[in-house]
């Protein structure tokens, strides 16, 4: 059954944002709620919300009017459900109230309907006991604001159908929003079982008086976070977080009952920006923050160390995998990295130690180390080598030279594809901008090895998924020190340099960008093709930075001192036709398909050079330059010498003197 009609149960924030996400993208959709009250608020706020998108440019004023004229407002629930194909429940988060919404839905909605709830914590499960259709219940849990949050995690009861799921993916994708499945249901699910453990540690803080809200605010901002943990709870509502606790300690572990003063706020009414009053007076939609020193009793990796454990039993419970986890961090929580990424730069024994001291500071069992992290196997959980292996994973190799099960958010970030003619094509895998993370090194750097060897293949080029080559290395990585930023740019340096050493053509297509770091990976190559509109830069400087990945030594090689000053010292970008100009580019080419061209230019090289006199050309020229001339010359001699010997000089002289096409077999 194809969904056309959806029917939104509640018009609070999230239900009436969940509704203008379904109209804007082109479903009818009916809101129902039983306070009129409700229902008119909701249509202000689309209104005024759609009237913002056009302003910004985003919708146009016929497509505005379009998603308005496909809501409709309903305080009857029998006439807003019986004829939807998709009933989606977003009542405030009580077990009891949204099991009567149920009870209700499954009474007059059509028995082929899917029906969803958007609950943000409580098991899918103990909600499709009031329906009479189990299987054909689901998890739908969108993130506030629904039409800015991209995430959508969903998630199976016990008896819900796989079809059901696969179908309800198929919608997230329609809205344009990313699926995240959920393996196993869980209270919380993923990111808000990892931000439950958060809450309870701030709720702990304020229970204890370590530290007032204010001070660990502007901790947390002096840190790079966008609003501290106390104004982000008043904003969305301390009776959440209160109710948040509250459930997880009936559904997992009594420990979350600790917190108190959340509760006791609900109780006086301080719910925060809802009510004008929380942890802080707010006015014109702003929190008023006294001015405060940043405490120095809680740390960035009090969080980590808690939001990795609480990651490390979402894997052995078999919620999620680590991939899945990144992403519904990343995506559900608004930040650059997620635990994952944390978990891989730091130590079992940091996080174990970190652990053991937060759990005996408050008393709470919660914040002990999960089992793996107690046995030292933390790596294993993250890296998926859990049994069974996690899904979303794929298989990369060790640092031991096994192969291992690595994160990948369930695809290659660098793929190697072996085409005809002699000719292999590597391409950067993270669109749309092809950032250079770890992965992408440590990919590029197995390749590097296995093409190394292959006597098939003679050229090689690197090109970037889409249109664009790459726009740099991947900063919003986790880096827990600057030795492990040092390290990253070691890494970075190293593999460069190996793709530069490789002893075959190689041959980078520049398109769309090719800034810093990609620009460092195509300097790294032999040849440079690029479109005319391609940006080429380095704004390193910009950012506080310099180029790290070989930039500033092999650039002036290339240019000479004063090109490479000019590109390296004032960040300025340049387009493909003045690379070409001043020797960056050895090749323009049409925008419509640089990388067919690349792939032909290849293969005809592939068909044309001797294997081996290319490998000792690679060498002459980039060993020769760090040589005395003297050295130099004789390294050229002795490679003349060497060739001399060769299968290929024999068969060149031969296809020159018979006025043939020579057919080289690199011997």
């Amino acid at each position: 059954m194809e969904v056309r009609k959806v029917a939104v149960v509640g018009a609070g924030d999230m239900g009436h944002g969940i509704a203008e996400l379904f109209a804007v993208s082109g479903y009818e959709v009916s809101l129902t709620d039983k306070f009129p009250e409700m229902l008119e608020k909701a249509k202000g706020k689309i209104a005024a919300s759609l009237d913002k998108l056009v302003e910004r440019g985003r919708l146009t004023k016929d497509d505005s009017q379009s998603a308005l004229s496909r809501i409709t407002y309903s305080g009857d629930m029998k006439s807003a459900v019986s004829d939807a194909d998709l009933v989606l429940e977003a009542v405030p988060e009580s077990l009891d109230l949204k099991k009567s919404v149920f009870r209700a839905v499954s009474e007059h909605a059509p028995r082929e309907a899917i029906l969803a709830s958007n609950t943000s914590n409580i098991k899918i499960s103990d909600l499709a006991v009031a329906t009479d259709r189990p299987q054909r219940m689901v998890g739908m849990h969108f993130f506030n604001p629904p039409m800015v949050m991209k995430l959508v995690e969903v998630i199976p009861g016990s008896k819900t159908d796989p079809a059901v799921v696969e179908q309800v993916v198929d919608v997230c994708s329609k809205l344009g929003r990313t699926a995240v499945k959920v393996l196993k249901d869980s209270p919380g699910f993923i990111v808000n079982r990892i931000n439950a453990a958060d809450t309870l540690f701030f709720c702990l803080i304020l229970d204890k008086g370590i530290a007032t809200p204010p001070e660990v605010d502007v901790y947390a901002k002096s840190q790079g976070l966008p609003m501290g943990p106390y104004e982000l709870l008043d904003f969305v509502g301390v009776d959440i977080g209160a109710d948040s606790l509250a459930y997880f300690a009936k559904a997992v572990s009594s420990e979350y009952g600790k917190g108190v003063t959340f509760a006791k706020m609900v109780a006086a009414g301080q719910l925060g920006k809802k009510t004008g009053k929380g942890f802080y007076e707010w006015s014109n939609g702003k929190a008023q923050i006294p001015k405060v020193s940043p405490t120095d009793k809680v740390s960035l990796m009090d969080i980590f160390a808690l939001e990795i454990n609480e990651t490390v039993k979402l894997i052995e419970e078999g919620v999620a995998g680590p991939g899945d986890i990144e992403k519904g961090v990343t995506l559900g929580m608004n930040r650059p990295f997620g635990p994952i990424s944390v978990a891989k730069d730091l130590s079992n024994a940091e996080v174990k130690a970190k652990l053991e001291e937060l759990a005996a500071r408050f008393d709470c069992g919660v914040f002990a180390p999960a089992r793996s992290i107690a046995e030292g196997r933390m790596r294993d959980a993250v890296e998926g080598r859990l049994s069974p292996p996690a899904r979303g994973t794929v298989a990369v190799e060790g640092e031991d030279g096994k192969r291992n099960q690595g994160t990948s958010n369930g695809k290659e970030s660098i793929r190697l594809e072996k085409l005809a003619g002699g000719v292999a094509r590597v391409t950067l895998n993270r669109p749309r901008l092809n950032m250079i993370n770890s992965d992408v090194l440590e990919g590029l750097d197995r390749i590097v090895t296995e093409i190394s060897g292959d006597s098939e293949v003679r050229v090689v080029v690197l090109t970037g998924e889409g249109p664009v080559f790459s726009a740099g290395a991947d900063f919003s990585q986790f880096f827990s020190s600057p030795v492990a930023f040092m390290e990253f740019a070691r890494k970075g340096a190293r593999t460069l340099r190996r793709l530069s050493d490789l002893p075959k053509l190689t041959i980078a297509v520049l398109k769309g960008y090719a800034l810093g770091g990609g620009l460092e990976l195509a300097i790294s190559c032999d040849v440079r093709i690029a479109t005319e509109d391609v940006e080429i830069g380095f704004p390193e400087l910009t950012r506080g930075l310099v180029p790290a990945w070989s930039g500033t030594q092999r650039l002036p090689q290339l240019l000479g001192l004063s090109h490479a000053s000019s590109l390296i010292l004032t960040s300025e970008r340049i387009k493909g036709k003045r690379a070409y100009e001043i020797g960056l580019v050895n090749h323009l080419v049409s925008a419509a398909d640089p990388d067919e061209y690349a792939v032909k230019y290849a293969t005809e090289l592939a068909s044309a050079e001797a294997p081996v006199a290319v490998m000792l050309a690679k060498r002459l020229l980039n060993k020769g330059a760090e040589a005395p001339s003297d050295a130099g010359l004789e390294m050229e001699a002795m490679a003349a010498g060497v060739l001399f010997g060769t299968e290929d000089l024999k068969e060149g002289i031969s296809a020159f003197l018979g006025k043939r096409k020579a057919e080289f077999k690199g011997e």
